[in-house]
């Protein structure tokens, strides 16, 4: 019987704005320091998201192999994170290396980061019902800062984050971890994500699954009300 849930963040909960707006943000508040023209800012963009250089954003579609190890280890420290990111951001052939730092710290700005549709009502209704809920995420910095700009931090539980934890999904400690801090055993707490390798990792403690899709905001609007189904079946 399901009485608790673990949420992924990035992809599942909240997505990261698209790589052109993160971009043009960045240029605006360094001041036109920077000056591109259209064209030039969505081939700038274009080669950000090859490179997968957005935090929360695509994976990089061909990796630097001297990159491939920062890469593998990048959610387990906060250092890592940043330096990965950067790095890859600076592979993109930017205007100026400055922006690579820029670019960082506005993916760790609340505001960039976009709320689903269902999230709130979701996550409302299962406050409302009394069940725990925590985020299992694989990150390098305290999302916490953005659940508390979108006034969601009252409906979570536990906050589990793998460069805290030293333990990245699909290790089933970091899941072990979010689970016990539920005080719930595992075959109890569904587990939400949309990364079919590193969410999944959750069964083999035991725990059921849920997989979503980690569309653009605007094109999944209701995939997670499939939870509250799951709770009205059992």
């Amino acid at each position: 019987m399901l009485k608790g849930v673990m949420f992924d963040f990035s992809g599942t909960l909240l997505r990261i704005e698209p790589t052109e707006q993160w971009l043009r943000a960045v240029l605006h508040d360094t001041g036109g320091r920077h000056p591109l023209t259209d064209p030039e800012i969505t081939a700038c963009a274009n080669r950000l998201e090859f490179m997968g250089a957005q935090p929360g954003g695509p994976t990089p579609r061909e990796l630097p192999h001297h990159l491939a190890d920062l890469w593998r280890d990048r959610d387990l420290t906060d250092d890592h994170h940043r330096a990965c990111y950067t790095a890859l951001a600076r592979e993109a052939r930017l205007p100026h290396p400055s922006l690579a730092d820029a670019l960082y710290e506005r993916a760790l700005q609340p505001i960039a980061w976009q709320l689903y549709p269902d999230t709130r009502p979701v996550l409302q209704e299962l406050h409302r019902r009394g069940v725990p809920t925590a985020v299992v995420s694989n990150i390098g910095w305290d999302l916490r800062t953005v659940f508390a700009f979108h006034d969601l931090t009252q409906y979570i539980d536990a906050f589990v984050l793998s460069y805290e934890l030293g333990v990245t999904k699909p290790d089933p400690r970091i899941f072990r971890a979010a689970c016990d801090k539920l005080t719930l055993p595992p075959d109890s707490v569904l587990m939400v994500g949309d990364d079919r390798h590193a969410d999944t990792g959750a069964t083999a403690l035991g725990c059921p699954l849920h997989l979503v899709d980690p569309l653009p905001v605007s094109a999944r609007p209701d995939a997670l009300q499939r939870i509250i189904e799951l709770f009205d079946e059992n």
